[in-house]
């Protein structure tokens, strides 16, 4: 991945401490990063389900504050047993982005320690960035005191420069983490505007805000046979922002169940989709869906770089 840091601010810091630095949210998939990220910078960036497989491509998320700019980058899970061309998509972008940062954050569920978490432990290892451990979703846990033994255990086989508690729901021991990250990020200029709140572009964002619609509505296993291309995003005279949308699938029976009885499913994902838009996009959106059928594109490489699954 490319380091943003090495694009460069203008040198002047604004104080003599300030921070700067990138930070990798790392886990297996649905550990809750997506809405931790989104809890640390305050603003809904990263789409979010209960599914595994939501986040499939790198998301920068920026924080800025007196103290510094926290580079937060929110990584594909690393899948175990990867067979299709996909998840090996997935595992190569996540383990890219955890080589190239100045802090990674490991992030679990609280009580619960697998071997996918031990994976990814295993590949933090091989890096020189220091790494704090998230225990997320500590509002779930009725027996909070069960939760020592299990750090305990952690703390004894693993090595963390700090374990935190959090719940990035509720927005329970955020502050403390933030300070953890900045005390471990170099003094440094600021890379973006204090405004910014990403790098990626509304084009890119509007196929996330699709993507995010099919994978709360649709079915089990259907949401990982689809992926969404834009194929148009233009600004019209009126000030109303024109988006052409291509929902792919792999089979015309998955096709039948995206576009539903009389198009009322389609309808509906438009509809919730073009509504987050405009929320984020602050201005009115047109919104104009497409159902289309590739089969197999979930194991073919070059479909897979076209539709923007690099490392």
């Amino acid at each position: 991945m490319d380091h943003p840091i090495e694009s460069g601010a203008d040198g002047a810091l604004p104080h003599a401490d300030y921070r700067c630095g990138l930070v990798a949210l790392a886990g297996r998939p649905n550990v809750g990063k997506s809405t931790l990220l989104n809890a640390l910078i305050g603003f809904r960036l990263s789409i979010v389900s209960p599914r595994p497989q939501t986040t499939r491509h790198r998301i920068l998320g920026i924080a800025s504050s007196e103290a510094g700019q926290i580079l937060y980058v929110d990584t594909p899970g690393l899948h175990r047993g990867a067979k299709r061309a996909m998840n090996r998509s997935l595992n190569r972008a996540a383990r890219a982005a955890i080589s190239d940062v100045d802090l990674v954050v490991q992030v679990i569920e609280a009580g619960r320690w697998t071997d996918e978490d031990e994976a990814l432990y295993a590949a933090l290892t091989e890096q020189k960035a220091p790494r704090l451990l998230v225990i997320n979703k500590v509002d779930l846990s009725k027996d909070k005191a069960a939760l020592l033994p299990f750090v305990a255990t952690l703390s004894e086989q693993h090595d963390y420069d700090e374990i935190h508690y959090v719940s990035a729901l509720k927005k329970k021991g955020l502050a403390e983490l933030e300070r953890a990250i900045l005390a471990r990020l170099p003094v440094r200029a600021p890379v973006y505007g204090e405004d910014e709140i990403t790098d990626r572009s509304e084009r890119f964002l509007a196929a996330e805000m699709v993507r995010e619609q099919l994978m709360l509505r649709l079915d089990q296993e259907l949401p990982y046979a689809t992926t969404v291309e834009i194929e148009q995003f233009s600004d019209r005279p009126d000030g109303v922002a024109e988006i052409h949308a291509v929902i792919w699938v792999e089979r015309d029976g998955q096709k039948a169940i995206v576009i539903g009885q009389g198009g009322a499913q389609l309808k509906a994902i438009g509809s919730a989709a073009r509504r987050h838009m405009e929320r984020l996009f602050e201005r009115k959106v047109f919104l104009k869906l497409w159902v289309k059928v590739r089969e197999g594109w979930v194991d073919d490489e070059a479909m897979l770089k076209k539709f923007g699954y690099t490392d």
